[in-house]
């Protein structure tokens, strides 16, 4: 008899993440004593119930732009060595208690650069504090490895410098290249030269794409720029004929992305705050994964959004009526999609995730 599919017991299945920002998934706590420690005067409440609660509704804006203002203040308080030690730490500690076993968490090392820290150093302390928030991890019961993403904001000029920052630390678990921030105003091709870099460097990238615009930056993305996989990638659905015009007609764009397997890192509770979807249950996922598109469930910004992994897989059990098989399949689908080897990617799958859902499923 399979066990009933609910909070408590997604929690218990392996689960791996690979669209997870580190300056939006912080503690309330730690955001409220890293603030003290530095002198921040501007956070909007100072208790840690209150202030998530504001996170959340400031970001449950309907609009990116508005969305991407909330993380003024968790980048404000994470400009010292120290407060990237601790985040990173707790960041992997968090994931692995909600039963992560693999994750990518990425951020923009040129947002943490206020204190003077160098693009290494920053670097180097997430770095170290992924490392200890695995021990500890470990020491709890609960085993995670966590590969970093460097982003870079699309709306600087800095996308080559970061791309090579990434290759620099590649050897030492940064796992790939990512643009982010505005979509809008903010092509892809703005930085050729970075994804051009990257293809030379034999290195993996992601770029954020058709979250709040559509089409043009998704086959940008894939087209001039060469994209791996997509972050968010929702507007794909836009090249798809709507139910009942005949059955579902995959446009061209649509077409090559399904029939190259490109993976897309689908955030959805992420996407209904900014106004990518209109709920979770109307949520291109469903249909997307109806499908058989390489879709991945992921957590975007934990802070903003007040979710998890095991929310996330909840709330598309809610919706769309998904048992083990379908988390399964999504789990599955992000360990093949994940920038580590292949070895290592089939050792996770055979090793952890098939023998952690089999317990699920007798």
């Amino acid at each position: 008899m399979s066990t009933p599919v609910n909070l408590d017991t997604i929690r218990r299945a392996p689960k791996v993440l690979l669209h997870d920002h580190l300056d939006g998934g912080l503690r309330p706590q730690t955001v409220i004593e890293l603030a003290q420690r530095i002198g921040y005067h501007d956070l909007p409440y100072t208790t840690p119930t209150e202030l998530g609660k504001w996170f959340v509704a400031s970001a449950d804006s309907g609009a990116l732009e508005r969305y991407l203002e909330t993380f003024v203040h968790t980048v404000a308080v994470m400009q010292t060595r120290e407060a990237l030690v601790r985040v990173a730490a707790e960041c992997a500690e968090d994931l692995a208690d909600d039963g992560v076993v693999y994750a990518e968490v990425r951020y923009a090392p040129e947002l943490f650069q206020e204190g003077g820290l160098s693009l290494d150093e920053v670097v180097q302390a997430v770095q170290d504090g992924f490392r200890d928030g695995e021990r500890r991890a470990a020491e709890a019961g609960n085993r995670i490895r966590v590969g970093t993403l460097l982003c870079a904001m699309r709306q600087n000029a800095r996308a080559t410098e970061i791309a090579r920052l990434a290759v620099r630390y590649r050897d030492t678990e940064v796992v790939g290249f990512d643009i982010a921030g505005p979509e809008a105003g903010y092509p892809p091709t703005r930085n050729l030269d970075a994804f051009e870099y990257l293809r030379q460097q034999n290195a993996h990238f992601t770029i954020h794409a058709g979250e709040a615009f559509g089409l043009p930056s998704i086959w940008e993305a894939i087209q001039h720029c060469g994209a791996e996989r997509l972050g968010h990638g929702v507007r794909i659905v836009d090249d798809i004929a709507a139910p009942g015009d005949g059955g579902p007609e995959l446009g061209r764009l649509a077409s090559y992305i399904r029939d190259r397997r490109i993976p897309l890192e689908m955030c959805p509770s992420s996407n209904v705050q900014t106004g990518a979807a209109e709920s979770i249950a109307a949520h291109p996922i469903g249909r997307l994964a109806d499908l058989r598109f390489r879709v991945t469930l992921n957590t975007d910004n934990r802070l903003m959004s007040d979710c998890t992994m095991s929310s996330e897989f909840a709330e598309l059990h809610e919706a769309f009526g998904y048992g083990w098989a379908d988390l399964r399949w999504l789990t599955v689908n992000a360990m093949k999609s994940a920038f580590i080897g292949f070895d290592e990617r089939l050792d996770v799958i055979n090793n952890v995730l098939k023998p952690g859902y089999a317990q699920l499923v007798p």
